[in-house]
């Protein structure tokens, strides 16, 4: 069987993207790594999947398959190329949409500018939703890790994140921590563990070592997430621009209860066809 593809990255946050609507699309976990696979695949972090939306409020489903094959709930960057696809591709008129998620409606919107904005809702603390094993909620928590302790934000932005805050970034041991914190018993759906450098009350570096893809060169929800935590914590004030590896993220968040908005690109690489 053949698919048709097409290839897009946000901030080089890469993923292969099919249309679930114009062609039958069903992918087992081990297609997905294959398809995900640099050497022998197409090669990329994430592989997401337009399909039509059960609900007649909304106007897309969108699913996220990370490049271990496992189904994960949210994807900002993904979700910045998912408006930039269904549009190029004349799946609908729209320039603002609403998108039906695992972890529910996100509205992305494609600016004149050509960036692409997107309402990524309210995050979320309480343990239990992130989910996290923890007594009560708090700005930051103990976790031990090996024969250290270090102290994290925990939230959700739809999928659980972990932030730590670094004096240097480019010497943070991400390839070490990363791992340890992903995979760590008390985020029992595993966790992406974000690490920040504050520059400024409004400007943050960001490297994150995503939940079954590793260390990526962006990461929206983390840039999301680490903004947020930030903010919680005094050290920063909206809107706050996150430097990744990969590029540039502007994130705004008023406050408690209220939703995240993420500004960025979203950039086609190319389409081709693939033999599954």
């Amino acid at each position: 069987m053949k698919l048709h593809f097409t290839k897009m990255h946000g901030l080089g946050n890469d993923f292969v993207v099919f249309d679930g609507i114009s062609q039958t699309v069903t992918l087992t976990p081990e297609q997905c790594r294959h398809i995900a696979d640099r050497h022998f695949g197409v090669g990329c972090d994430q592989i997401l999947l337009v399909e039509q939306s059960s609900r007649d409020d909304v106007d897309f489903r969108y699913r996220i398959f990370n490049a271990d094959g496992g189904e994960v709930e949210q994807c900002g960057n993904g979700a910045r190329c998912f408006v930039r696809f269904v549009h190029d591709h004349g799946l609908t008129g729209k320039t603002s949409i609403r998108v039906e998620t695992a972890s529910g409606i996100i509205e992305p919107r494609l600016l004149d500018s050509g960036l692409v904005r997107v309402d990524m809702g309210a995050p979320r603390f309480v343990p239990a939703d992130v989910p996290f094993a923890a007594e009560a909620e708090a700005m930051s928590y103990a976790l031990k890790v090996g024969q250290h302790v270090i102290h994290i934000a925990a939230l959700s932005m739809g999928n659980p994140h972990a932030v730590l805050k670094v004096n240097d970034l480019d010497n943070a041991p991400v390839d070490i921590l990363g791992p340890a914190i992903e995979s760590h018993a008390r985020f029992p759906q595993r966790v992406n563990a974000g690490f920040m450098q504050v520059l400024t009350p409004h400007d943050i570096r960001l490297r994150v070592y995503e939940r079954g893809a590793g260390e990526t060169l962006a990461c929206g929800t983390g840039a999301c997430a680490a903004a947020v935590a930030g903010m919680r914590q005094d050290w920063l004030k909206s809107p706050v621009s996150v430097h990744t590896r990969g590029g540039d993220l502007v994130i705004e968040w008023a406050g408690k209860d209220q939703p995240v908005f993420m500004t960025g690109p979203a950039e086609t690489v190319f389409e081709g066809e693939l033999e599954i």
